[in-house]
């Protein structure tokens, strides 16, 4: 990995580097998370023709913020930490840590706040999960891991999600260590949990700023890729910025030609409330445009996964 996890002991006796004064990996911070992004949600709601279904993504996001806080996790991670290291691996990779049930407590509680806010359609999938075994829970999740994503409804794929996300994030959040830039292959997955991004952020402030960060769609988590470089090759020669309005816009799509992806990015000097995965979602009229152009997307929004 292109981004390595080392504890903190062996970090402090490992030789510093360059590398090492750019933040490699920013932790989730969890607090406000999911309310800042259903607030960012509802926001972009306003006069976007996905409106109905930006305020659908706020009421998941708010779940999300309750659920969080009402089941804490508490979870010993070091030993993991200290063997994943060893292996170069992800800590919390989706193909091979064990899932607790924690995560289904989760989507209980999430489905509990929804049902509420919901009706029609989505109510109807939340009972139909409502009363779905453990193995049958179980399966979607594994399938959705392995992006087999025709075995899950789409309808459904949204709230497992969700419920998951919560409880990698909170792992993540517990990570007893510090992280390493070492360079290698596969940069396009998140060194924590080994899933795909939204999309990037091009960081604003003091220690960050101009940098580049990829957020992972499952863990919340950032780690640094430079610019000008293709997020899913990493290759230089054959990128391009698209953008809908003008070249100030806070909202581009770098695509590359070599491999025939894009990713979104989005500049917070440009716009300070930029959020990952809800400016993503309220802006899929750019995805058509890169589709038309021919290109595919790096990337999965957490509301919109390919379905039956």
């Amino acid at each position: 990995m292109s981004i390595r996890i080392i504890p903190q002991e062996q970090l402090e006796k490992s030789d510093k580097t360059t590398a090492e004064m750019i933040p490699p990996l920013l932790f989730p911070r969890l607090k406000n998370l999911y309310s800042r992004r259903a607030a960012r949600l509802r926001q972009l709601a306003d006069k976007n023709p996905l409106g109905d279904y930006l305020r659908f993504a706020a009421v998941v996001a708010s779940a999300q913020e309750i659920v969080l806080y009402d089941h804490p996790l508490q979870m010993d991670l070091y030993a993991r930490l200290v063997e994943t290291a060893r292996l170069g691996k992800p800590p919390l990779d989706i193909h091979t840590l064990p899932r607790d049930p924690h995560w289904q407590r989760l989507l209980h509680s999430l489905i509990a706040e929804m049902k509420p806010e919901m009706s029609g359609q989505a109510l109807a999938v939340l009972e139909n999960l409502e009363k779905a075994s453990a193995p049958e829970l179980e399966a979607m999740a594994e399938a959705l891991f392995n992006n087999d994503f025709a075995q899950v409804s789409s309808d459904k794929s949204p709230f497992i999600w969700a419920a998951l996300s919560v409880y990698w994030a909170q792992m993540a959040a517990l990570i007893p260590g510090k992280a390493r830039a070492e360079y290698g292959e596969q940069r396009q997955f998140c060194p924590v949990c080994g899933s795909v991004p939204v999309s990037s952020v091009i960081h604003m402030g003091m220690e960050n700023g101009g940098l580049r960060y990829l957020h992972c769609n499952l863990c919340e988590s950032e780690w640094h890729v430079v610019r000008a470089k293709c997020s899913n090759c990493e290759q230089t020669r054959d990128l391009h910025y698209w953008s809908l309005d003008s070249e100030t816009s806070p909202i581009k799509a770098e695509s590359c030609g070599d491999c025939g992806t894009y990713l979104k990015m989005f500049y917070q000097e440009k716009d300070p409330a930029v959020e990952p995965v809800a400016d993503d979602l309220a802006s899929l009229v750019l995805d058509a445009r890169m589709e038309q152009e021919g290109f595919s997307r790096s990337s999965l929004n957490p509301f919109l996964f390919p379905g039956e």
